[in-house]
């Protein structure tokens, strides 16, 4: 099973720039999306469908903000969409699929943009933790991909002494990360690729992207009851149809 996630930066406009050829050269048979910023309603979701995948939608409230999707080429058992818990559902965060392997998560973290978003994001974390903690009683085999909003170390972010104080490389950010990892998970990236200078998300400012001055906040998280069955994990920078870049892991079943 190849399991890809991609925070697009706005679906529709990822459309425009030739991701439908991507798609169906990348063939993923699971494609969690993030920040889609788009209602099902305002998407043409044929191309999709042409492509040879089923789609799910989960939005936020608030029009063109947000928003988790998820594609698959074979029809889950089931689709959950959101958490049951209200702040995190209004900004359209979490939609999973269910399968009989396994079940995957498209999650779309909140970034502390602010002191109040920061605020936020903290509530969210804990909330999120606790969630998965209840999840994986009866769910024990996870996937959870997504764009966590947090470097978890200081090889996942190329200034680590410049960023210390910025939101998404925090001590405390970071730390819940480290834990939520303890709590039964595997950094899929890591666990097959220890090499530095590999990012998934660049600013748009300063050429940051051509230079690699990037951060590693995109993962996929799996569960260890599948540790025995990653085989394989990599990220895809040559991908430009956002300011993030797919990540990808590989489950033998």
């Amino acid at each position: 099973m190849k399991i890809l996630s991609y925070n697009v930066n706005g679906i529709r406009a990822a459309l425009k720039k030739d991701f439908i050829n991507w798609l169906v050269a990348a063939a993923p048979d699971v494609l969690c999306l993030q920040e889609t910023k788009a209602l099902k309603e305002q998407v043409d979701t044929h191309l999709f469908e042409d492509a040879g995948y089923h789609h799910y939608w989960f939005s936020a409230e608030k029009k063109g903000y947000s928003g988790v999707a998820i594609l698959c080429k074979n029809k889950p058992n089931q689709v959950v969409y959101g958490t049951g818990i209200d702040h995190m559902d209004k900004e359209g965060r979490i939609i999973r699929v269910d399968f009989d392997q396994c079940s995957i998560m498209s999650l779309y973290l909140p970034s502390g943009t602010n002191a109040a978003r920061l605020e936020h994001k903290f509530m969210f974390m804990d909330d999120f933790q606790a969630y998965v903690d209840d999840l994986k009683k009866d769910h024990a085999k996870l996937v959870i991909c997504g764009d966590y909003n947090i470097c978890h170390q200081a090889i996942d972010i190329h200034d680590p002494v410049r960023n210390k104080n910025i939101s998404g490389f925090l001590p405390e950010e970071r730390a819940w990360l480290d834990a939520f990892l303890k709590h039964g998970f595997i950094d899929s990236f890591r666990y097959l690729n220890p090499d530095p200078h590999h990012y998934s998300w660049w600013s748009y400012r300063a050429n940051a992207r051509a230079n690699n001055k990037g951060w590693r906040i995109d993962y996929a998280l799996v569960s260890e009851t599948l540790e025995k069955n990653i085989t394989s994990s990599y990220i895809l920078p040559e991908a430009h149809h956002s300011d993030h870049c797919p990540v990808g892991v590989e489950l033998k079943f």
